[in-house]
């Protein structure tokens, strides 16, 4: 039974949504589909913009000055930030069609080198992904020149410019936690309306709480099960809060439409002065989400994104705000003074009920947008080494992004719960998002001003302009939410630096330990002197050897030879790595070659993944590596001579190898039950087969192509190799204990000693990618002096 080819969608990442030349029809469905993705948590910001802004810095006076001003600034926020910066500008900063934090840095690495991934190579440059974007270098007297050879002289900047990426994504967990707890507590507060003022905090937490903790046991089934919901549901409520405004605008306040103007700004400023300023915080919280436009891009089209937001949610929410406004402006004495100022007050009060379950719906599909954010990021800095590895599962075969960490989730719900239970009103909760949200936003625009130089090959003058327009907006907004620091302000930098230092001393003793292989590889003279047989007996079947390097023999295989008495026929030397590009195609995926003589049948195998790819199965990989391989061999790359210099110089020679989806015409595994043990020959391919043992439970042969001819030394190659497939695998994992080395500071002591060594006993092994059964496992440990 020949084996079927992989699913291409999943492990490639390749986006099926997005298309060379879309139709109008694909367009708008696409922007449709967007709107329950994307813009969830931006279509419930009307829930607590308005309560979170009166709080307490300022008052709803008679002369309506404080409502139109906020009104004011909430339409020129809107427009200026999601509209004008995102949908116009950084969405067309995309990386491969995929958007984020990490997409600009990305960018930036392969613009420049300040790629902080030691195992990068020169190869890795070749990929069509990672020089798809790059079209001629910046000419050497341009401004653009002196900035990327000044990033690349000086490692400070290039750690500089990790930290600022990593600080976006630390607020952007943040946010995944704040953003559910939020949205829901408000969207649930409206029941306060319906109870007694004695009753209803006794329901509002609780009731959160069940919400939210139903929603993060759900996560594990995918958003794909239920999202064919999440569209209908964001539709139908920025339908609702758009003729709610409309009415609102109707019956309350026609002139409403004034306090667009500019002017109302500077009058709400000089009326309330220090107060207007602190209140700003809560104005912030208008544009929670729009950060999702750029980070969700993968999933969807550029335009189909600025569709929906530039003809759907930004009208929607304009109507929603100014409807607000309008009802406010003439109600300035509300029945429940507790509730004077919010969503709920201004919805007619028979459609409170129904308006309230559909906030609640609408509250849960942006939290649950946010989630899959928050796991979606946390992969990518996992990938660059830069978080603990964890347990990533592919909740649909068919969406790439998809995805579940069991670990993440769990804490994310506990920290979502005692954010609720502790703070257990919006204003806090709204001064603790805000100040994640607007910390991301300007990441953006520092990372955004450096791809428009280095990238775009614009002027300075333009990326100037860039960052002092934006950045002064934003910088306001911060300044406002800082100075919230005591009333909730504090939890997302709590979060974010513990979420820090964590990533800091992840990648520190990564790298310690990535220096410390290196420096210790055994030579390729060593391996040449223990003759083809490696000075011991070679048994049947493949040894799969994992390591993190790229190059030259890791020290943990002279343990190996020295401590075992027997050793596979065929040793395969892995690495599985990440690139710094989204997506690495399935023809380039890996990159095969000799070490040392054919004779040895030792290969070296580089597995490229890019940042947003999902891995293979244990069984699908094996299939995949035992055909690159068997494909190296017949191509004719016949080793590494035995002179010395050329040897240290093809050493490092690897050949770009497809998977069996790519390479049809190549080698193709089979497995069949019995079969016969002679040569097979037909007028277009023939079969490799291994001989015959004693009752097989599977036989294994290779079936190639009938051109080009191989010649006899391949072909007994390809023979041997079978014969170990048919044997199986065994996976050779070294267990490193990592110690700092004597003379070391005590800081260092205390990170590698503890804070890395606490982290690696407590995250996944190397090979948690790889679905390692532990029948076929075998570890020796090694200790590390960094």
């Amino acid at each position: 039974m020949v084996l079927k080819a992989p699913n291409m969608d999943l492990e490639s990442g390749v986006n099926q949504n997005r298309v060379k030349k879309e139709s109008w029809r694909t367009i708008l469905t696409l922007a449709y589909q967007s709107l329950g993705v994307v813009y969830g948590d931006l279509s419930t910001s009307p829930l607590y913009v308005y309560k979170s802004t009166f709080a307490e810095d300022i008052t709803h006076s008679e002369s309506n000055e404080e409502i139109y001003g906020v009104l004011s600034f909430v339409f020129w926020t809107l427009t200026l930030v999601p509209l004008l910066k995102y949908v116009f500008i950084v969405l067309k900063a995309d990386d491969n069609g995929e958007g984020g934090t990490f997409a600009l840095y990305s960018l930036l690495c392969r613009h420049a080198k300040v790629n902080s991934l030691p195992s990068c190579q020169l190869a890795d440059e070749e990929l069509s992904s990672y020089k798809k974007d790059i079209i001629i270098s910046p000419a050497p007297t341009t401004f653009g020149a002196t900035l990327k050879s000044t990033l690349e002289r000086y490692r400070v900047l290039q750690r500089f410019l990790l930290v600022l990426a990593l600080i976006g994504a630390c607020m952007v967990i943040g946010d995944g936690i704040l953003t559910p707890a939020l949205s829901v507590f408000s969207a649930v507060s409206g029941i306060e309306l319906a109870m007694g003022k004695e009753h209803h905090k006794y329901v509002e937490v609780p009731l959160t709480c069940v919400i939210l903790i139903a929603l993060f046991a759900l996560q594990h089934y995918g958003t794909h099960r239920v999202g064919f919901l999440f569209a209908p549901v964001v539709v139908t409520w920025l339908m609702c809060i758009s003729a709610i405004g409309v009415y609102n605008i109707v019956q309350w306040d026609r002139h409403v439409y004034r306090a667009l103007s500019p002017y109302y700004m500077y009058k709400f400023l000089k009326k309330t002065q220090t107060g207007g300023w602190m209140s700003l915080g809560g104005i912030l919280l208008c544009i929670t989400g729009s950060e999702a436009m750029f980070a969700d891009l993968g999933h969807f089209s550029q335009l189909s994104i600025q569709i929906a937001f530039t003809f759907m949610v930004y009208p929607s929410l304009i109507l929603a705000y100014m409807g607000q406004a309008a009802y406010l402006s003439q109600h300035h004495v509300i029945e429940n003074e507790s509730y004077r100022i919010g969503f709920y007050v201004s919805v007619p009060e028979k459609l409170r009920l129904p308006i309230l379950v559909i906030a609640i719906l609408a509250a849960v599909v942006g939290s649950q947008a946010i989630i899959t954010g928050t796991f979606s990021i946390i992969k990518q800095c996992s990938s660059l080494g830069c978080f603990p590895r964890v347990k990533i599962v592919n909740t649909s075969s068919k969406i790439h992004g998809q995805i579940y960490i069991p670990e993440i989730n769990w804490t994310l719900m506990l920290l979502c719960l005692a954010v609720t239970i502790g703070f257990r009103d919006t204003k806090r909760m709204g001064n603790a998002s805000g100040l994640a949200v607007i910390t991301v936003m300007l990441v953006t625009t520092c990372l955004m001003s450096l791809v428009i130089v280095l990238c775009w090959r614009k002027s300075v003058l333009l990326a100037l302009c860039f960052v002092i327009f934006f950045g002064t907006i934003e910088a306001l907004y911060f300044s406002a939410s800082l100075i919230k620091f005591l009333e909730g302000a504090w939890v997302p930098i709590v979060m974010a630096f513990t979420f820090m230092i964590v990533m800091c001393i992840w990648h520190y003793g990564s790298l310690k330990k990535y220096e410390f292989d290196v420096q210790n590889k055994v030579s390729v003279e060593w391996l040449l002197g223990l003759g083809p047989s490696l000075g011991i007996v070679r048994v049947r079947g493949i040894g799969l050897i994992h390591t993190e390097l790229v190059s030259g023999i890791p020290a943990i295989f002279s343990h190996f030879v020295t401590n075992l008495p027997a050793f596979h026929q065929v040793l395969v030397f892995l690495c599985v790595k990440s690139v710094p590009v989204p997506h690495v195609k399935h023809e380039e995926r890996f990159l095969v070659g000799h070490i040392g003589p054919r004779e040895y049948r030792i290969y070296r195998c580089i597995v490229r993944y890019g940042y947003r790819d999902a891995h293979k199965d244990d069984s699908e990989f094996e299939n995949d590596l035992v055909c690159s391989i068997a494909e190296f061999i017949r191509t004719g790359r016949t080793g590494l001579s035995v002179n010395g210099e050329d040897l240290r110089k093809d050493f490092e020679d690897l050949t770009v190898v497809g998977t069996p989806s790519t390479h049809i015409s190549g080698v193709q595994l089979c497995e069949d039950e019995d079969v016969s043990a002679e040569l097979v020959g037909t007028s277009e391919r023939r079969e490799i087969l291994s001989p015959r043992v004693t009752k097989p439970k599977k036989r294994v042969r290779f079936v190639i192509p009938e051109s080009p001819k191989i010649d006899r030394g391949a072909q007994e190659e390809l023979r041997e190799l079978m014969e170990a497939r048919e044997a199986g695998i065994a996976y050779i994992l070294g267990h490193s204990y990592v110690r700092a080395k004597q003379g070391s500071s005590l800081f260092k002591k205390i990170v590698i000693n503890f804070g890395y060594d606490f982290l690696r006993r407590n995250s996944r092994p190397p090979t948690y990618t790889l679905s390692v059964p532990h029948a076929s496992t075998l570890e020796v440990g090694m200790v590390y002096n960094v």
